[in-house]
């Protein structure tokens, strides 16, 4: 059923605000991929924030008039699906995904940035890791050390709860022991250094008395 004005004109209008708040446009030839296939292309698209549309080249041209992406306007040639996208690599991510599994999808031209991308192009923008992925990374790092010290904190629990001695324990054993023979030492001497003063008190005491209180 063709599009009369009001159509179209609701069509332009909708992808220009479409491409107002995007980053990233790609564009894909679809020429025989079955209509559920399509189905599971835009699910997995809404999924990832991405909006993709079949569109008439000639209305997607006038509604990149005046923005960034209208030096795309000679690559909008043939049976063309598009992905707008404000996340910088989502649209070329979820495209470059489905052209894996559905040969019949051929991405043709992209634009990021205000430059133009061919295949390639688009392709190695589908590598880079997205901001979720990136956070994820970080957090992984971040979390490293953390997880290294629970580790040991539950071995230390462990030990506890099966009556394993700590650690400290074990070190400072050696010392205990080593310290043993010199006190058992200082106890056997103590007795001798305790006569040796009551042996000496008598003859202290005589000499006292030989010498005259009174002179």
């Amino acid at each position: 059923m063709p599009l009369n004005v009001q159509d179209k004109k609701a069509i332009v209008a909708d992808v220009g605000a479409q491409l107002a708040g995007a980053q990233t446009v790609v564009l894909a030839e679809y020429r025989g991929i079955p209509v559920e296939q399509l189905t599971k292309l835009r699910a997995s698209a809404r999924d990832q924030g991405v909006y993709l549309r079949v569109l008439k080249n000639t209305l997607a041209r006038r509604a990149a008039q005046g923005t960034q992406f209208e030096p795309l306007a000679d690559s909008m040639v043939g049976p063309l699906i598009y992905g707008i996208s404000a996340d910088p690599i989502a649209s070329a991510k979820v495209l470059q995904a489905f052209a894996k599994t559905q040969d019949k999808l051929v991405i043709t031209a992209g634009l990021y940035n205000g430059k133009l991308l061919d295949v390639a192009g688009v392709k190695a923008l589908a590598t880079i890791p997205s901001r979720d992925e990136l956070l994820s990374q970080l957090l992984g790092v971040m979390l490293a050390p953390v997880s290294a010290m629970a580790r040991v904190l539950g071995a230390v629990a462990a030990q506890k709860a099966a009556g394993a001695p700590a650690p400290v324990a074990e070190v400072a054993a050696p010392a205990v022991e080593a310290a043993a023979p010199a006190a058992v030492v200082a106890e056997a001497a103590a007795p001798e250094a305790a006569a040796e003063p009551a042996a000496a008190a008598p003859e202290a005491g005589t000499e006292a008395n030989e010498t005259p209180a009174a002179e």
